[in-house]
């Protein structure tokens, strides 16, 4: 009977996990170690990494946010890398 009185939830087929280069916002801000607050923010200014949007979502690829994070790299609190 524990079976029957499974919630909507646990109902709910989920696909199955998909190996992407594509990062939602909320993936991509992880992966970059900020805030999805600051991710939105840089995206808003036009200084975050590069993004695409797939049937209307914002997606970030990976390379993308590598590539954005390695422009910001820095030697000391002075210079930034010339790399």
């Amino acid at each position: 009977m524990a079976a029957e009185d499974a919630t909507d939830s646990e109902k709910r087929v989920r696909a199955p996990p998909v190996d992407s280069p594509f990062f939602s916002a909320d993936e991509a801000a992880i992966y970059l170690r900020i805030s999805l607050r600051a991710l939105e923010n840089f995206r808003a200014t036009g200084e975050g990494p590069a993004y695409r949007k797939h049937g209307g979502r914002i997606v970030y690829h990976i390379h993308d946010l590598d590539r954005w994070s390695a422009r910001r790299r820095f030697r000391s609190s002075a210079k930034r890398d010339e790399e």
